[in-house]
């Protein structure tokens, strides 16, 4: 991961390229929360040169948009790359970033709109890492490879990967994966997975 922080009037604009994860969490978090400081009006964020963005990255945004919030400074979304934005839009978080802008004598159900999409992101995002921490778990893969197969069988599916990570955890109370999505986890885990083959005898997706 690699930052730039530039002056844009009384905003700064913040461009980041390469892969967020859980390794680059601590480095974007001090970034963006010691340029929102800095800044008077807000920030922009540049993120189109991501190519890769998990929920911890999404964790690190929300932090920060709480964090603007807080100082009545604004976050926008300048420019995002395909993961960015799939990443913001499965979680119910983009909204959020799309304007940063706020006039003072802003409506209260504005205000109302806004905390429950945050809301709902925060939500989101603790389900989708509670999915992921059980995929790691069982199929002894790594943060990003169970991401990775969270986002697999989310676009084979075609369902939403918060509903996917739902009947996850489900299966935690012994409800059974429906059949379709779990060969779509299992085919997706079969391609992420180590390449040694040591998740081939993992638990079955299906329950």
């Amino acid at each position: 991961m690699t930052l730039r922080v530039d002056t844009a009037g009384d905003r700064l604009v913040v461009t980041v390229s390469g892969e967020l994860d859980l390794d680059s969490d601590e480095l974007l978090q001090k970034t963006l929360s010691d340029a929102l400081d800095r800044a008077t009006g807000g920030l922009e964020l540049d993120l189109a040169g991501v190519d890769f963005c998990d929920c911890s990255a999404l964790r690190v945004l929300l932090r920060v948009h709480q964090h603007a919030r807080a100082t009545s400074k604004s976050l926008v979304l300048r420019a995002s790359s395909p993961p960015v934005r799939r990443l913001l839009a499965l979680s119910g978080a983009l909204p959020l970033f799309e304007d940063g802008t706020r006039e003072p004598g802003a409506a209260a159900d504005e205000l109302a709109t806004e905390n429950t999409q945050l809301h709902r992101a925060l939500e989101t995002r603790a389900t989708i890492d509670l999915a992921r921490g059980m995929l790691m778990a069982s199929f002894r893969l790594t943060p990003g490879q169970a991401w990775q197969v969270l986002v697999t069988a989310s676009q084979r599916a075609n369902t939403k990967l918060q509903v996917i990570a739902e009947a996850l955890l489900r299966t935690a109370h012994g409800e059974a994966l429906p059949e379709s999505l779990a060969d779509h986890v299992a085919s997706a885990v079969q391609e992420h997975g180590d390449p040694d083959g040591r998740n081939a005898g993992g638990a079955d997706p299906g329950g």
